[in-house]
């Protein structure tokens, strides 16, 4: 009695942010001996932290429900309110957030505690300044310290989530709700970190420490940051102003949202809070009263007896219920362990192993386990019904039992809604290997569950981090804020990475954000690349400007490309072999970048249309070039080295020997179809022309080469025959063929008697690469009349009369289908012919092949410009008498258009040679000669 009188009782009470804790370690570590009351897990593992610093931990002990720490020389506990060691005698005892006392649910746990709880030489409650008169009434010979606020708070209003300003704490009063803000705040902010008080210590501690190290700006947090948690918050704001108190839903008094808005401006930083979402803003009285920090007093503590009767069942229930005279109290509501025990002793099973009081202190025992799970009182009632029998029948919990629901629990798998579960489960496990008595090897039980629950606890943070946190949007977004220098790196592959994050791919000079990310998180990349790029951008406009020509190409739609990136474009300009360079870099990258690499595109080009038109080129720049050679040299030049003959034959039949020869040395073909340079019917010049050819006529789709090497390729009757002009074809029928091997073909046609008719020889069939029914088509496209015919096939022993008739059978070129009309035959022969009997011998069909006779036919083609009619006559006719036929005359047709048309016999002047005919030397002698 005297060291109790001794005792001196203190309460420390103000509005938070007034190093109320802080007083309370500093007055229990100058004591030998103390403990210390708090009201979360959470809160009771931060200050064991602290004190573990500052003592060591061989002096300090940690107990909880679900954790229980206790060194063999504890000086110092740290426990959960409901956990405190009363009867150890401990110098000093304190308890903190005693406001509790008018919870609904735990008041009763903290009025004991306000009753009961003494230090033998020291007692501190510490609270809220509504607590004074009530204290004052119940606990005689108190004293009273005042303390102020270190810093302001202040009302801020309403603002949205997209303009909360950085180190702010949302808090939400669901589990749902606290997870669509922390989706939102991810997709605008970068990420948050969630605190609820049904985390564990272990992921509590690691998503705090992602707010209290930057990697985040925002908190998403349960009213759990109200009781004492002390972070570094700026601003409080509130998503909602009522909440679930088990029971119903009912709006925050002014003193509860006080608590929670008290978070921000911690020591002397002064803080804001405001509201959110769809919370209305808070009436002006509720404000003045947080601002101010002046509440109503509470006026009645909620109370349970604590002086229980284990006569009977009755007498124990009677006990809990027992009502209170003090003014001041009020008897609480039926807790989680009434409602259990009033369920349990109504089943006959458990009633009938209630023989006396050590039984039933044990049940009660068993119903004070929490409800961690939630499901159900049924469901809760249930479990502890299994505990209660294994207790009551073994003295122990049955380790197998254990065991079992201990590893259906244990599974790191999942999303957040099934690792909080488990985490929930693990608690009830924790819990009960931390009773004294009730498991065998309660220190490898104790260990265990704690293991499951650390699992638990990093696999739940690690969900929590993986949905409501883009480490790489909030990185990037400190360093923008800090100010910091961002230094970008680019891999081979193109991707740039800033600060060890992947922020997108540079392509070329554009730099092209991450695809996955959201409009939101595509925003802050660009900002860190606008940061990061610049330096990049210039050394990289080194690097392209130096780069050899072979690592450039031009597409055949017009784009530049460096490597496998479009770096430009090529646009039309004022000549049509000088196309100027329109490059793809991002305005950030600045002009002098931009200007070096349209400065290199353009050299590029320049180079590469001088290498492959340099018979063009050269053409062009040649002085001594005049008169009609020169304009067909400029025509020539303007058609890129392709043009058909029909359109400048006027100009070509004008041109003298010594004009044909200067445009001869510079690789210039005169052919039957086409005038064009052999060399820029290579494939590197053709699709240059047809990307240069395009510009200039200002198509929006270029037509794409052929294939290198095919002599023929298909004709589609809507693509424009220049585009086959173009890419150094002639369109002939279904098929159109390749200019230069057409001249080749037109050399052996001459040869032909065109108007007798003739057949396909093997040469034109090789030159074409087509069959006998292709090349029939083509032939028709180019001006003739195919028509087709069967005949007997020789047999293989057959003598060929004459070279004519090899070439006739020959022409045919591969072997040919039968026709049509060809009757069926076994091949067998009658009797009487074996017998030698000739006139009844049935004789064998021979078998048939098809073949084409060709006539010149000149008509409207379907497929290329109206040409005019050629001159189809053969050449021996040219030489006819009046009424005779000439001596030695041959008989050669020309068979395709030609630049002359011939005039009446009585008028026509003598024959003008045609230069370009391969036989113009013999002619020439012949004229000569006659």
């Amino acid at each position: 009695m005297n060291m109790r009188a001794q005792s001196r009782t203190v309460a420390v009470l103000g509005p938070t942010n007034t190093g109320k804790t802080h007083y309370a370690i500093e007055r229990m570590l100058a004591h030998r001996t103390g403990v210390i009351g708090l009201p979360l897990r959470l809160l009771a593992r931060e200050v064991y932290d602290r004190i573990r610093a500052l003592r060591g931990p061989d002096c300090v002990a940690l107990v909880t429900g679900e954790e229980r720490i206790v060194p063999d020389r504890t000086q110092y506990w740290v426990c959960t309110v409901e956990a405190m060691p009363l009867e150890i005698g401990a110098d000093f005892v304190a308890i903190d957030e005693i406001q509790l006392c008018a919870d609904p649910d735990r008041g009763h746990v903290f009025t004991d505690r306000l009753l009961s709880a003494r230090g033998l030489h020291e007692t501190v409650f510490m609270g809220s300044d509504t607590m004074r008169n009530a204290i004052a009434a119940l606990v005689p010979g108190v004293h009273f310290q005042r303390r102020e606020r270190l810093s302001q708070l202040r009302y801020s209003g309403s603002r949205k989530i997209s303009r909360m300003p950085a180190r702010s704490a949302i808090v939400g009063f669901s589990v749902e709700n606290v997870y669509a803000i922390a989706e939102l705040i991810r997709r605008q902010k970068g990420g948050c970190a969630v605190v609820m008080g049904a985390l564990s210590p272990r992921t509590r501690n690691a998503q705090v420490d992602l707010y209290q190290n930057g990697d985040v700006d925002y908190l998403v947090a349960t009213d759990a940051i109200g009781m004492g948690l002390n972070l570094d918050i700026k601003h409080v704001a509130f998503s909602a102003t009522h909440k679930f108190d088990g029971r119903r839903m009912r709006g925050l008094q002014p003193d509860e949202l006080a608590q929670i808005a008290g978070r921000a401006g911690r020591y002397q930083s002064d803080g804001s809070f405001g509201v959110t979402g769809e919370a209305r803003p808070l009436p002006d009285e509720v404000v003045t009263a947080i601002e101010s920090h002046s509440f109503v007093p509470q006026r009645r503590l909620h109370w349970r007896n604590a002086r229980l009767e284990f006569g009977t069942p009755e007498r124990l229930v009677g006990s809990l219920e027992l009502q209170t005279n003090n003014d001041w109290l009020t008897r609480a509501r039926d807790a989680d362990d009434v409602l259990a025990l009033k369920t349990l002793i109504a089943l006959p099973d458990i009633r009938d192993r209630l023989r006396d009081a050590r039984d039933l202190k044990l049940l009660w025992d068993v119903c004070r386990v929490p409800d961690f799970r939630g499901i159900s009182a049924e469901e809760h009632a249930g479990l502890l019904g299994r505990i209660f029998e294994f207790l009551h029948g073994a003295g122990r919990i049955d380790a197998d039992w254990l065991a079992r629901n201990i590893k259906r629990i244990d599974r790191s798998e999942g999303d957040i809604d099934a690792l909080s579960k488990r985490l929930a489960y693990i608690r009830t496990w924790t819990y009960i290997a931390q009773r004294k008595a009730w498991v065998d090897d309660e220190k490898h039980w104790r260990e265990a569950t704690r293991a499951v629950e650390d699992r638990l606890s990093d696999a739940l943070h690690a969900r929590l981090t993986q949905r409501f946190v883009d480490r790489r949007t909030s990185v990037l977004l400190r360093r923008l804020k800090q100010k910091e220098s961002l230094v970008a790196e680019v891999n081979d592959k193109g991707e740039v990475t800033v600060e060890g994050e992947l922020i997108g791919r540079l392509e070329g000079f554009r730099f092209r954000p991450d695809k996955t990310a959201s409009a939101d998180e595509a925003k802050t990349l660009r900002q860190a690349s606008l940061a990061a790029l610049a330096p990049l951008f210039h050394l990289r406009a080194d690097k392209f400007y130096n780069a050899p020509d072979t690592e450039f190409d031009f597409t055949e739609q017009g784009g530049l490309m460096w490597g496998d990136s479009a770096i430009g474009k090529l646009v039309r300009g004022d000549d049509a072999l000088r196309p100027q360079v329109h490059v793809f870099v991002d305005d950030e990258a600045g002009h002098d970048v931009t200007e070096k690499v349209r400065r290199r595109l353009q050299h590029f080009i320049d180079r590469k249309i001088a290498a492959l038109f340099e018979p063009l080129m050269n053409l062009s720049r040649d002085e001594s070039l005049s008169g009609l050679a020169r304009g067909v040299a400029f025509q020539l030049v303007e058609a890129m080295g392709v043009i058909p003959r029909d359109s400048i034959a006027q100009d070509v039949k004008s041109l003298d020997q010594d004009a044909r020869g200067m445009l001869r040395k510079h690789g210039v073909r005169f052919g039957q179809f086409t005038v064009f340079l052999p060399l820029l019917l290579k494939p590197a010049p053709t699709r240059l022309r047809l990307v240069l050819r395009s510009l200039s006529e200002g198509l929006d789709t270029f037509p794409e080469s052929p294939p290198p090497g095919l002599v023929t390729i298909p004709h589609i009757p809507e693509v424009p025959s220049d585009h086959y002009i173009m890419a150094g074809y002639r369109p002939a029928g279904a098929r159109a063929i390749r200019i230069d091997m057409l001249e080749r073909l037109a050399d052996l046609l001459r040869a032909c008697d065109s108007r007798a008719g003739f057949e396909a020889t093997p040469d034109m069939l090789s030159i074409t690469g087509t069959t006998l029914e292709q090349f029939a088509d083509m032939m028709e496209g180019l001006g003739y009349k195919a028509e087709r015919g069967t005949r007997d096939k020789p047999k293989p022993n057959a003598r060929i009369e004459s070279a004519e008739d090899a070439a006739g059978l020959d022409g045919q070129g591969p072997a040919p289908e039968p026709a049509s009309d060809v009757a069926a035959t076994d091949g067998s022969v009658s009797d009487t012919a074996s017998e030698g009997v000739a006139d009844t011998v049935a004789a064998e069909p021979e078998a048939l092949e098809v073949f084409y006779t060709f006539n010149w036919a000149p008509r409207p083609r379907r497929d290329t410009r109206p040409a005019r009619k050629p001159d189809a006559r053969p050449d021996g006719a040219r030489a006819r008498s009046k009424g005779g036929k000439a001596k030695n005359a041959k008989p050669r047709e020309r068979n395709a258009p030609d630049e002359r048309r011939e005039k009446p016999a009585a008028s026509r002047k003598p024959d003008r040679i045609d230069p370009d005919n391969p036989f113009a030397a013999a002619l020439m002698g012949l004229k000569l000669k006659d």
